[in-house]
Parts: C-alpha cells; sequence; structure tokens
C-alpha cells in the first residue's frame, strides 16, 4: 500500500466512501480509502472535503479506536454549526454512536459531545488530547525509522534488529493509526536492502499478531510485486503450517483483493459460501 501521506482525497477516492467503509466493514478490515491503495489515518480525517456519512460509519465500524475517534471531529465542529432539525439530526446520530461503536473510547468521546452540547471550546480539548495521545507514537515511529536504517547500513545485526522491532510494536500499540504501523512494515518488506533472511524474521513476529492485523498484514506482503519467489514460497508455506486452514483461506481471499482479482462484494460473497464467519 502508499503511504499515508494525509491530503484531499481525489473525487474518485471520496466516490460513495460511505458504502465503501461499510464493505470493509463487512469483512472485518481496516477501513482503507475507495481506491483501497491505503488504510485510513486520523489525519484524513481533517480534510474539510470528508463526507460526513463515511465519518459517522468509520466512527462506529473502524477497528483503529484512533481512526474512529478522528472520525467523530467533522461530526461535532459540523454539529456546533447548526441549528433546529438538522441539529437534532446531528444529535440522534451522536446517540446512535454511542450505542453502536465498536470502541469504547468512541462510544464516550460521544456521550461526552453531546453532554456539552457541542460546544466549541469542549470539541477542541477533546482533539487536544486525541493529538496528545498520537504524537508520542509518531516520534516514536520517526526513531524506529533510524533503526531501519542502521539496519540497511548493516551497522545492526538481525537479532538487535528483531528486538528493536519487538519494544517498537509494543510500545505503538494502539496508539499509533494502524495505516501508518502498516506503512512501515510495507516499507521493509519491499526494500531491495533487507534480506529475505530478516524478512523471515519479520513474518515470524506478524504471526504471533491479533487475528485481524495478522491478516492485514500477511495479505499485504503476498500481494507485493517484485518479491522473490522463494520468499513467497516460504510464506506461504510458514502460514499454513502454523495457522488454521480457515484463516489461511482468508488471507488468500484478501491477498486476491488487493491484487484486483475479485472486487469486494465477490469476496464479501466467497465468504458468504465457504462459511468464513470471521471475514464478517
Amino acid at each position: 500500500m502508499k503511504s499515508p501521506k494525509s491530503g484531499q482525497l481525489s473525487a474518485k477516492e471520496g466516490y460513495d466512501l460511505a458504502d465503501h467503509f461499510l464493505a470493509c466493514a463487512k469483512l472485518g478490515r481496516y477501513l482503507t480509502v475507495a481506491s483501497d491503495k491505503r488504510f485510513f489515518i486520523t489525519d484524513d480525517f481533517q480534510d474539510k472535503n470528508v463526507i460526513h456519512e463515511a465519518a459517522a460509519i468509520a466512527a462506529i465500524y473502524s477497528k483503529d479506536n484512533l481512526v474512529a475517534e478522528a472520525a467523530l471531529m467533522p461530526l461535532s465542529s459540523e454539529a456546533t454549526k447548526l441549528t433546529g432539525s438538522v441539529r437534532e439530526k446531528y444529535e440522534k446520530l451522536f446517540y446512535l454512536i454511542e450505542k453502536q461503536a465498536l470502541s469504547e473510547d468512541v462510544r464516550k468521546t460521544a456521550k461526552s459531545i453531546v453532554e456539552l452540547r457541542f460546544r466549541d471550546a469542549e470539541i477542541r480539548d477533546i482533539e487536544f488530547e486525541l493529538g496528545n495521545r498520537i504524537s508520542p507514537a509518531r516520534i516514536r515511529y520517526r526513531q524506529f525509522l533510524n533503526i531501519i536504517k542502521l539496519l540497511i547500513d548493516k551497522k545492526l545485526t538481525s537479532e538487535i534488529f528483531i528486538e528493536e522491532f519487538r519494544e517498537f510494536t509494543q510500545d505503538v500499540a494502539g496508539k499509533l493509526d494502524f495505516g501508518i504501523y502498516s506503512f512501515c512494515l510495507d516499507s521493509m518488506f519491499r526494500s531491495l536492502e533487507i534480506p529475505d533472511t530478516l524478512k523471515k524474521l519479520l513474518i515470524s513476529e506478524i504471526i504471533n499478531f491479533p487475528t485481524f492485523i495478522r491478516r492485514e498484514l500477511i495479505s499485504n506482503v503476498l500481494s507485493y510485486p517484485g518479491l522473490t519467489l522463494d520468499f513467497l514460497k516460504y510464506v506461504e508455506t510458514f502460514i499454513e503450517q502454523k495457522l488454521e486452514p480457515a484463516i489461511v483461506i482468508e488471507i488468500g481471499l484478501l491477498k486476491d483483493l488487493k491484487l484486483r482479482r475479485f472486487s469486494m462484494e465477490e469476496i464479501n460473497n466467497l465468504a458468504n459460501q465457504s462459511g468464513l464467519t470471521v471475514l464478517h
């Protein structure tokens, strides 16, 4: 997937974004931009053109709690400008988010915003608090990029690098956008300067990650162009040995989706036919 750099989404990327988010949610995926080129990150909700229906879906269904919380911000800011029946609709939307959001933090924040009557000062405080949680993880991410450079410059052994990777992963868990973490791993697996032996060690770490994270990351690896056939065969064999057959099938379906072999609707239908309930 491409760099998670924020900025205005193109008209094509913004098209039917709410429906796209729902399709991601049905497959148990982390939310991606409509083109599916990268995962959505918190910065994307700073775009003034973000579709509010999509933001509402993201607040409810995003598996990345930070993205879900960030999705509340454009909705809150819009509600402060409204009056009458239109404002009441936004209040009802926040009540819905409070009841149905996957994230407990989002439910609490939505409730707090309603109780504070969408006041500007309180919303800015919530944005500031969210930023304070995100910033240290992004600093830690930039520090880890220096570790990767040391590895590429052959100033670090594979063993020490894997220890650094474990510490980095533990430090940023739940505090760094999944899209940024995923991009970090994408860069390592795509790099021609990082040997396959180390990439195999990284796969051995990822195999122990939580189900949804592991599924996205490994299917990413299997869909990269330019990787050696030996390495791809190793990954396929390794996951077949370590994971349940149904989970291997799920990873394969996501790989085919990312390679544009199937649409999300077709993947959803295949999952239904195969009884892969985890994909929903």
